[in-house]
């Protein structure tokens, strides 16, 4: 690995509190949730009512002529996102620069709009008959194969799904490649759209869904929400951002994961414990600089004590400092792209010095002890933060963000 310090110069996010950057981070906050009633089927026959969605979304504004139809909506939601990043950092793409750029993104489910639809069709309906691009709309690559053609990007390109983990993984991945020098650029994220209703009735029989709001850390919590949406970073050395005149958000000090390898649903300490050290080791932190940590949180009985616990089994006596929240109690569990989403507000939460609250949050729980910011949002001057995500597996990836100097 080279030793480039990696800078964030522009960054594009679409999720259930807003359709860009400055929406989205507005609504978080001030702690404005976006968990409301599913409206885009019929939820009759379902046990959960409530999700977090993408609302208001023209297909036809970002995709007119038809152009939608190739895409199934996680991968809109990743090329619009994509857009707004690009746009943002007003990175020159050279054909030297094409060439250099990778695209690396996460998605847990990929197409699975699709793919329902596809076996409506075919099982229920009798349709003899599948959509022509079925499997390109359903493959879980299609959100990053579509940036690198609307961007014409020849560097490498490719999608991780390591279920709710694989932003953060795609995101690890690429600072790792722009600051060994493999790449110049990389264009990274996740996006996600699980609202159809085979997928829906698959969480429901898991029994992890909360019947009414996400509560994160909160005595009573029922469980998770899910979400949907997409967030995309432009990443690139810092001295070449710097000698571009480019706006630095903040920078990827480091990265790491780590693997239970214990139950595929019920998460360990130990192994998020790791993945949280050997962030801060490539990083070349020390706990005690960490002064916000982005929780996992899902708002589930499973996740968050045992979250507690690995931050205080990392932190030691620190971690009665650190500001913890989860921003999944607004924009919800968007899976396979919740990582970026809460990178994304990780990175404003050290810019504006502004620490996003834990939303809905009724009473304490005493296996969660530690400072979740409550409700509201809280003035801090935090110098570096970590971003946690964990997902189902056992597969644990963690983010080291730091803010621009």
């Amino acid at each position: 690995m080279g030793n480039l310090r990696v800078a964030i110069t522009g960054m594009g996010m679409i999720s259930a509190v807003g359709a860009d950057v400055a929406t989205s981070w507005n609504a978080l906050r001030s702690g404005q949730s976006g968990i409301r009633p599913i409206e885009s089927l019929d939820i009759t026959q379902l046990r959960f009512r409530n999700g977090a969605q993408v609302r208001g979304f023209e297909i036809d504004q970002h995709f007119p002529g038809g152009k939608a139809d190739a895409l199934d909506r996680f991968a809109q939601f990743a090329v619009v996102a994509a857009r707004q990043a690009l746009a943002d950092s007003r990175l020159p793409i050279t054909p030297r620069l094409a060439e250099k750029t990778a695209v690396i993104t996460g998605s847990c489910i990929g197409g699975q709009s699709s793919t329902d639809a596809g076996y409506l069709a075919l099982y229920q309906k009798n349709s003899n008959r599948m959509h022509p691009l079925s499997i390109l709309r359903a493959m879980s690559n299609a959100g990053a194969s579509h940036i690198s053609m609307e961007f014409g990007l020849q560097g490498p390109a490719y999608t991780v799904s390591s279920a709710c983990s694989s932003s953060n993984h795609a995101i690890g991945q690429a600072f790792w490649m722009v600051r060994s020098g493999q790449v110049d650029a990389a264009i990274t994220g996740g996006s996600e759209a699980p609202f159809c209703f085979g997928l829906l009735k698959a969480w429901e029989a898991m029994r992890v869904v909360a019947q009414d709001t996400c509560r994160p850390f909160s005595k009573g919590r029922q469980g998770l929400i899910l979400g949907e949406g997409s967030a995309i970073m432009v990443l690139e050395p810092l001295e070449a951002a710097r000698a571009r005149g480019a706006t630095i958000y903040g920078e990827i000090a480091g990265f790491g994961m780590s693997a239970d390898a214990g139950h595929i649903t019920a998460p360990t300490v130990e192994g998020p414990s790791r993945a949280m050290q050997a962030a801060l080791t490539d990083a070349g932190l020390a706990p005690e600089q960490i002064g916000y940590i982005n929780a996992h949180g899902t708002g589930t009985a499973g996740n968050d004590g045992m979250e507690t616990r690995a931050i205080r089994a990392v932190f030691g006596t620190h971690a009665d400092k650190l500001l913890v929240s989860s921003t999944k109690s607004m924009h919800g569990h968007a899976l396979g792209a919740a990582g970026a989403l809460e990178a994304v507000a990780t990175v404003m939460a050290l810019r504006e010095k502004t620490i996003p609250p834990t939303a809905n949050f009724t009473e304490a729980d005493p296996e969660c002890d530690l400072d979740y910011v409550p409700n509201n949002p809280r003035s801090a001057e935090v110098e570096c933060a970590l971003s946690n995500s964990f997902a189902f597996g056992g597969l644990n990836a963690v983010l080291a963000i730091r803010r621009s100097s």
